[in-house]
């Protein structure tokens, strides 16, 4: 059986036995694994020294696994836990917000497909909610693109999607789920973005700072890739209203306002 090390984050789990766990694992080098983690939570001497720091939702460790090509489930023989992201333990807004980001990954990837693009968002997702800034918008709409990005659904933001001409002059801006980015169009199903929405989106396509002062914005361009996300899966998350009721959003295709 083929013999996996790698860092990953845990972004599912549920209790297989008294003892022992089914996890789901965003690993850095081999996508998402899920494995069987047999004896993590036993308490033996032997079982505390496999499973250092006990394995639960929203922790980074490394792990040691052995893929079984019969079996869906990876046997997960070793956790080294590294960090624990307490913080989220005692705020629930950004505790809310990791969930959703565990929540998208898990929807967005598939078994055993690297995407250490996507590992590495969702890293600096956690490692920003658990860190000193005052309002984690910016952390989330930086994670929402990249993944996207990563994913390869990151939307047009300079070329109309409809008609392939520059939008740098454009007087209003649309956007257009199914084409995936913005327009000058104003089709019956497309969203309406504002410019000061427009400027954050293409900012974090850059990897430029955002700006944190301006809440407003930074929750409608979070709204907008969420339910973006939201038409790219066809389903809506359970997580995603932890997003979308945060801006008084509503089931509906726009991203809050002309």
């Amino acid at each position: 059986m083929p013999r996996l090390k790698d860092q990953a984050i845990c972004i599912r789990h549920l209790d297989w036995s008294e003892t022992s766990q089914v996890v789901v694992l965003l690993t850095a080098e081999h996508g998402k694994v899920r494995g069987l983690a047999k004896g993590s939570k036993r308490m033996s001497p032997s079982s505390v020294a496999r499973f250092s720091g006990g394995l639960e939702l929203l922790t980074l460790g490394q792990i040691v696994a052995m893929v079984r090509p019969t079996s869906e489930l990876a046997n997960l023989t070793e956790w080294d836990l590294q960090q624990d992201y307490h913080r989220l333990r005692t705020d629930l807004p950004r505790q809310r917000l990791g969930l959703y980001g565990a929540d998208l990954c898990h929807a967005m990837l598939a078994d055993h497909d690297p995407h250490p693009g996507a590992f590495a968002a969702m890293k600096r997702l956690l490692d920003e909610l658990v860190g000193d800034v005052v309002k984690p918008q910016p952390a989330l709409l930086r994670f929402q693109w990249d993944l996207l990005r990563d994913t390869g659904y990151a939307p047009e933001l300079d070329a109309d999607v409809a008609t392939g001409e520059t939008l740098d002059s454009a007087k209003a801006y649309t956007f257009d789920p199914r084409a995936g980015g913005l327009t000058a169009r104003n089709g019956l199903e497309d969203w309406r973005v504002r410019h000061a929405t427009v400027a954050l989106l293409r900012d974090a396509s850059r990897g430029s700072d955002l700006n944190a002062n301006d809440h407003a914005s930074l929750s409608r361009a979070n709204r907008l890739l969420c339910v973006y996300a939201r038409s790219i899966l066809d389903k809506e998350l359970p997580t995603m209203g932890f997003v979308l009721r945060g801006t008084g959003a509503r089931d509906q295709g726009s991203e809050g306002g002309g």
